[in-house]
């Protein structure tokens, strides 16, 4: 079976973009990340062990449309006539997609987590994601920093200032709860902190995690959110999603040890 067949059969279409999710238009990153998104839900090691065979297939077909839409030729050839070279396909259907997804996905370190952080802190994606956070609920902190990458006690601060310049200039309305929140609130917001810094702790030294612990799709930080915060685990993939295509496939990579607050927020809500 050829691989638009097998993309008919296992994603119900038989366009490569359309299985990935992903329009034509999608620059080389896009492919990635797309197709990493993808493959995390098949990955033969995060499925039960009664969806391991179907998964394994599903895992081939993605390595494969991957292979053939992040290369200029094969890809600029399937837009062009809308199908696969089934010769090529079966050449490359046998190899070991594991050892490509790695190479393509490398483990993420504290290193990592940190210079997304730099990035992202005073960022316009920070701010947006504020803005939506503050919107959803309806200026309740709990709830933003809940939902806002790295919004730490340390943060509150100038996370209040950005929002309140945002209420002055009429971007978002001034809910009470956010512009008089009791200091009775806060003060439970930052005990809750610092318990799941402790619980976090804890866990991972029950884990036998240790100081050289990597941070990856299903390592540490996301067993320690299944385990603890379940209702999370998705906020924490998408997360794993957006390091991993970023620093994805850098080979110097080194490991670091985890920082316990930055393994916490990451453990909260990421």
């Amino acid at each position: 079976m050829g691989l638009i067949e097998l993309c008919e059969k296992y994603f119900k279409t038989s366009n490569l973009y359309e299985v990935l999710g992903i329009t034509e238009k999608a620059t080389d990153k896009e492919v990635k990340k797309a197709y990493h998104k993808l493959s995390l839900k098949v990955h033969p090691d995060r499925v039960d062990e009664n969806e391991k065979l179907e998964a394994t297939e599903k895992f081939k077909v993605l390595g494969s449309i991957h292979t053939i839409l992040s290369d200029p030729n094969k890809r600029a050839l399937y837009d062009e006539t809308k199908s696969v070279d089934d010769d090529d396909y079966n050449v490359i259907v046998d190899r070991d997609w594991t050892i490509y997804w790695r190479m393509l996905f490398k483990k993420i370190t504290d290193e990592d987590i940190k210079a997304y952080e730099k990035e992202y802190v005073g960022s316009e994606q920070e701010k947006n994601d504020l803005k939506v956070a503050y919107l959803s609920g309806k200026g309740d902190m709990d709830y933003i920093c809940d939902q806002v990458q790295f919004a730490r006690s340390d943060q509150e601060s100038r996370i209040r200032g950005i929002l309140s310049g945002m209420i002055e200039n009429g971007e978002i309305p001034p809910y009470k709860i956010f512009t008089n929140e009791p200091a009775r609130k806060r003060k439970r917001r930052w005990a809750k902190e610092n318990r799941e810094a402790k619980e976090a702790e804890e866990l991972k030294n029950e884990l036998g995690l240790g100081s050289g612990c990597l941070f990856t799709e299903n390592n540490s930080l996301e067993l320690m959110i299944k385990q603890k915060q379940q209702s999370r685990a998705q906020q924490m993939d998408s997360f794993i999603d957006d390091l991993a295509a970023k620093y994805g496939g850098d080979k110097k990579a080194t490991k670091r040890k985890a920082a316990p607050k930055t393994e916490t927020k990451s453990k909260r809500k990421k």
